[in-house]
């Protein structure tokens, strides 16, 4: 599995919220996919910390810009944040969607943040990122480090900005977005404009991303596999319902030599292309059967009756009560370990 980092989710949670052991549960906490972050995380270097897991330079004070401010604004204060050579660096720029998402972990709430984070001045409310929204590019991607939510807000709200340096160590990918828009969504020359489509930082899609085997998907970039038709359960189910009916229809496959379940979420949002919207896939990708609204395996930790939940129209992701018959299944597959492995 590559570009794709653990959520930080290691215990696991029933449809009520209650905790329960993780073994057998088919829940993040139990798989706990992607790059596992390393002991010691963050290394505080003055005014700026390093992130080991992803390569990332952030500054430590998570509230240079002290107000909340609007999505132009938030690049006007990096300019000047680098024209003075803030924590001796001239390289500061917003983060991009995936770059801001790095950060939050989700077994962790107010912050939703690593509890070894040494960030100071962090505000609980919606920070910026660089990356419009496809859907409607008059507005661009935030987080919520409450609790980790990502969704859009309009360029011309008010929000805080968290400058990010270095081009990362290559376990993050490029978000898809090649293009750049002002405050009205209006395209514009993307030179100059520190964007997520100008500069799309991080390791670039494979020409081919995406190898059709009959039924199932390979991801060249991720190493994962997918079903082709994105709807194994012919309708909306509960959460609970969906892991059952993975784990069931699992037990069928035994000899295509993958592994399927419920994918996380940071495995599921790997799919989206912030190039397009409705759905948020990359062009020409080979799916059938889609929906808004999918499952993850990833409880939400601000509540726990609560999981993580993309909508694949928008990109978002967002959260769904457990116990509702609301969304999708789309399970996901990695190859299984070698005999003797």
């Amino acid at each position: 599995m590559r570009h794709i980092l653990q959520s930080g989710q290691n215990r696991c949670y029933d449809s009520i919220g209650t905790e329960i052991s993780c073994q057998g549960s088919g829940h993040d906490g139990e798989w706990q996919p992607g790059a596992a972050w390393p002991t010691h995380r963050f290394e505080v270097q003055d005014r700026v910390v390093v992130d080991h897991l992803s390569g990332l330079t952030w500054t430590l004070d998570a509230n240079v810009g002290e107000f909340p401010c609007t999505w132009m604004e938030a690049f006007d204060q990096i300019a000047t944040m680098n024209r003075e050579q803030y924590g001796g660096h001239i390289d500061w720029r917003l983060p991009n969607r995936h770059e801001l998402r790095s950060l939050i972990s989700y077994q962790a709430k107010n912050p939703a943040l690593p509890s070894c984070h040494p960030f100071i001045n962090l505000f609980l409310g919606w920070y910026w990122s660089s990356t419009s929204a496809a859907i409607n590019p008059a507005y661009a991607w935030s987080v919520h480090t409450e609790g980790g939510r990502m969704f859009y807000g309009r360029k011309d709200q008010a929000y805080l900005f968290w400058p990010v340096r270095d081009a990362g160590n290559g376990l993050l990918s490029s978000t898809g977005q090649q293009h750049c828009y002002n405050v009205l969504g209006e395209e514009i020359a993307c030179a100059g404009t520190g964007q997520d489509g100008e500069l799309r930082m991080g390791n670039p899609w494979p020409d081919k991303r995406f190898i059709v085997n009959g039924e199932v998907v390979h991801d060249q970039l991720t190493d994962l596999f997918w079903l082709i038709h994105a709807d194994l359960s012919d309708g909306p189910t509960t959460w609970q319902e969906a892991l059952a009916l993975v784990q069931e229809w699992s037990l069928q496959r035994t000899g295509d030599g993958l592994l399927w379940r419920l994918p996380s979420i940071n495995e599921l949002a790997s799919l989206v292309d912030c190039g397009s919207h409705s759905p948020a896939l990359p062009f020409g990708h080979p799916f059938t059967g889609l929906n808004d609204g999918y499952w993850t395996s990833t409880t939400s930790y601000f509540e726990t009756s609560w999981a993580w939940v993309l909508y694949l129209n928008k990109g978002a992701c967002g959260v769904g009560n457990k116990p509702l018959r609301e969304f999708f299944v789309w399970p996901v597959g990695v190859a299984a370990p070698s005999n003797g492995a």
